[in-house]
């Protein structure tokens, strides 16, 4: 499998191995089946020269980047586009042998910025560390809220200990259903 970026080059690997020596005689076709299927295409021909397709979408976009003396058959494909999805088939055929396999490159092209993935470990950690964020967020809030009213009562010189009960209503900031709300919902907190 290749992954790559529209308008940037594609390297299609394919290496061979013969039994018999390499000869001019030597043979190699890449064809091409578009992602949604259909019928297969010749694309890139190879006898002792390049033959790139002269027709076609891939018409001028390949090129030959192969050493068959060192059992390298690999073409490259010139600013790939999204249409181009689909699996390229390198064939080697060196007289006389008569046996070859035939391996298969699956081609994915993407946009730039758009190969990134959501995996499900990016997904437990957004679940995660996210709700976790917005708590330890409302924690300080009320923490600092809390500090700040300790800091006016003490700034009122008289200090009441902690078991003296007041005969003075409790002050609330809040008034209204809205302010109730928010209270009760800081409570919760």
């Amino acid at each position: 499998k290749v992954t790559a970026v529209v308008g940037e080059q594609a390297l299609l690997k394919c290496s061979f191995k013969s039994s018999s020596p390499i000869t001019e005689s030597l043979v190699v076709y890449w064809t091409y089946r578009p992602l949604a299927g259909g019928p297969m295409e010749t694309v890139f021909h190879y006898q002792s020269v390049p033959y790139p397709t002269t027709v076609g979408k891939f018409k001028d976009r390949i090129s030959w980047v192969g050493n068959v003396a060192s059992g390298d058959a690999s073409i490259a494909l010139r600013s790939p586009e999204l249409s181009d999805n689909g699996t390229f088939f390198c064939s080697v055929k060196n007289p006389p042998d008569v046996y070859h396999n035939i391996p298969q490159t699956v081609l994915e092209v993407t946009e730039r910025g758009l190969s990134f993935r959501l995996t499900s470990a990016a997904l437990l950690s957004l679940s995660v560390f996210l709700p976790s964020t917005i708590v330890v967020v409302l924690l300080l809030v009320r923490m600092g809220r809390k500090f700040r009213v300790l800091k006016e009562k003490k700034k009122g010189g008289y200090k009441k200990s902690s078991i003296e009960v007041s005969d003075e209503p409790e002050q609330t900031e809040s008034t209204g259903c809205s302010g109730k709300l928010r209270a009760w919902c800081l409570n919760c907190v």
